[in-house]
C-alpha cells in the first residue's frame, strides 16, 4: 500500500483495517457516514465565508472518527480535519516506536494537539490553522521527513546538523532507530491505535 502521509480519506483506513484482517462486511459499515451539521467559517487565507461539513464514520478498530471537509469559494483554500468523536480528557499518549511493525500503528492527532519525538528533536505544534489528520507512525515521519527537504534550501540551515537529523529519520523509517511518539492533547481527542499506548493526564 502506498501511504499518504496525514490523508483523511476514510477508504485508505479501511485499507488499513483489512490489512489486520477485518471482515469485509464490517469494513463496508465504515463506508457509511453520518451527515452532523454544516459550519460557516470564515476563510482564513483570504477571508471569504466558506463552509465546512462535518461526518460521523463508524470505523472498526478505531471507534467513532468525525472527518470535516471544506473549500473557499474564492481562494480555493481546503480545509480537512479528524478527530475522534469522544473525549477522554486533556491527555498525554506516549507510544514506544521498536520495529517496522511499530511504524503501521494508526495515529489519530487533533488539531489542537502537539506531537514530538525527542530521539529525533522533531516538535509539531498547532498553528491558527492546523488541520487534525488520521495516519500512521510512517506517515508522521513521512511529514518530518517533507519538511527536513523543504528546510534542505534554506542557505541559513546547518547542512551538517542537517544531515544528522536527517540520517536519523532514515534509520527510523527503516525500523534500525527507537524512538518514542509522544502527542499532547488538551482536548482528548487523539489516538494512537494500540494497545501499547500509554496514556496520561495532561493536568493534574
Amino acid at each position: 500500500m502506498i501511504l499518504i502521509p496525514g490523508s483523511t480519506n476514510i477508504i485508505y483506513i479501511i485499507c488499513i483495517l483489512f490489512h489486520y484482517g477485518m471482515k469485509a462486511e464490517n469494513s463496508m459499515k465504515a463506508r457509511q457516514p453520518q451527515f452532523l451539521w454544516k459550519i460557516e467559517a470564515e476563510c482564513p487565507v483570504c477571508g471569504k465565508k466558506m463552509f465546512i461539513e462535518e461526518y460521523m464514520h463508524n470505523v472498526p478498530i478505531i471507534g467513532r472518527v468525525i472527518l470535516s471537509s471544506g473549500e473557499c469559494p474564492g481562494c480555493k483554500f481546503t480545509y480537512r480535519d479528524t478527530r475522534m468523536a469522544d473525549s477522554r480528557g486533556s491527555q498525554i499518549l506516549r507510544y514506544r516506536v521498536k520495529n517496522l511493525d511499530d511504524l503501521g500503528t494508526i495515529v489519530i492527532r487533533a488539531s489542537s494537539a502537539s506531537i514530538n519525538i525527542p530521539e529525533l528533536q522533531v516538535s509539531i505544534t498547532p498553528g491558527a490553522s492546523s488541520q487534525g489528520f488520521i495516519t500512521t507512525v510512517e506517515g508522521v515521519l513521512l511529514r518530518v521527513a517533507e519538511v527536513m527537504d523543504f528546510l534542505k534550501k534554506d542557505k541559513d540551515v546547518d547542512k551538517k546538523a542537517w544531515k544528522e537529523r536527517m540520517d536519523a529519520l532514515k534509520k527510523a523509517l527503516e525500523g534500525k532507530l527507537e524512538f518514542t511518539l509522544v502527542i499532547e492533547d488538551p482536548e482528548g481527542v487523539s489516538r494512537i491505535v494500540s494497545n501499547k499506548e500509554e496514556r496520561l493526564k495532561m493536568y493534574e
